[in-house]
């Protein structure tokens, strides 16, 4: 296990970061431990600043709405963590305003601050088993399915309520001026970068995907990468040193770099220029990509709006290729029509239903 030196680190960033106190690399995955902050006057003890710690030492001095969005904080840990301001606002039974202002009592910038320290003091204490059990260990399996899809409606929104449009607009033009576009997501974010790649080479080819165990083959297959390509780096926490590793080396050899990641925090954003946020949380054992592939869904319909002409000429060909070659005649299946297929009267003979 090794710590990365940040304050180097930015000093070469093209985006104004606050970085983080330190950086845990183990094997691929980096460990962020927190915002860096002055040094305490005293010694503290551990966890005496925690954000429980903050809500006990001034519970006494909180209003009486205060006091309650304090009890459901601590309560109703597991809803604390990813509800909006709003909707922790309707449990309680008090105003948005009210949950920003209990957040800025307890001496954080905003309702944002106060959430992340929730999420960071629950993580801290308990395992991703745990907490899972004390979210949905009582549920039914409906409970559980549509609980996790509000959950990904909710990281949606709130990808799409903090996504600039310029920032958008300038990913989409980086990916139409490249020259070559290379693309990286490892373990949970492979779908992803596959995806991306996959559509983007559809629709205007010269797309590499990086996809190996070793950062020094990474770095074979950017060999011939100029200032005229981009890499999109696509990253979630644990984020991937390989990925930072790769994106570092495209910003050195002065190629345009994207970053996919979920926060402003994220280590990513160190040698990226332009910087798409998606919210990936989820209480499971399992990181939700739902938002991030929206978002990458987005970029691909982007491009093909841009470039109209040259994805219908290349998906002419590939419908020639296919058809010429055969590709699909013995593998593909078509829609049966209107009816069930189990109405079919060849699936009811193969399964031995009488025909009527």
């Amino acid at each position: 296990m090794a710590e990365l030196d940040l304050e180097k680190l930015f000093r070469r960033s093209r985006n104004n970061v606050k970085p983080a106190s330190k950086i845990t690399i183990d094997d691929d995955v980096i460990m962020m431990t927190g915002e860096a902050k002055p040094a305490p006057e005293e010694p503290a003890e551990e966890d005496a600043d925690n954000v429980v710690a903050r809500i006990n030492r001034l519970y006494d001095h909180l209003s009486k709405a205060q006091k309650k969005l304090a009890s459901f904080s601590v309560d109703e840990y597991d809803k604390t963590v990813y509800l909006t301001a709003a909707k922790i606002a309707k449990e309680v039974g008090t105003s948005e305003s009210t949950v920003v202002r209990f957040a800025e009592r307890l001496g954080y910038e905003g309702f944002p601050e106060f959430q992340r320290a929730m999420r960071e003091y629950v993580e801290k204490r308990f395992g991703r088993m745990q907490r899972v059990n004390a979210t949905y260990g009582d549920s039914s399996e409906m409970e559980i399915l549509h609980s996790i899809m509000n959950t990904d409606i909710d990281n949606i929104r709130a990808t799409k309520m903090q996504l600039e449009a310029g920032v958008f607009k300038s990913a989409v033009n980086i990916l139409t001026e490249a020259e070559t576009i290379y693309i990286i997501g490892l373990r949970s974010c492979m779908p992803a970068a596959q995806a991306l790649a996959f559509y983007l080479n559809l629709i205007r080819g010269r797309v590499v995907l990086l996809n190996t165990s070793s950062t020094g083959e990474i770095f074979e297959q950017m060999l011939h990468m100029t200032e005229k390509d981009a890499l999109v780096g696509i990253s979630f926490p644990r984020y991937s040193m390989r990925t930072l590793k790769a994106m570092e080396y495209a910003n050195d050899h002065h190629a345009r770099v994207i970053a996919i990641t979920d926060s402003v925090h994220s280590p990513m954003n160190l040698y990226s220029s332009c910087n798409l946020f998606a919210r990936s949380s989820l209480v499971s054992i399992v990181d939700s990509l739902t938002a991030p592939m929206s978002l990458v869904n987005a970029l691909i319909v982007a491009m093909c709006v841009r470039n109209p002409d040259a994805v219908k000429m290349n998906l002419d060909r590939l419908e020639n290729s296919w058809e010429n070659y055969q590709t699909y005649r013995n593998d593909e299946m078509e829609y049966v029509g209107d009816r069930p297929v189990t109405d079919d009267p060849l699936w009811k003979k193969r399964e031995g239903f009488p025909l009527l």
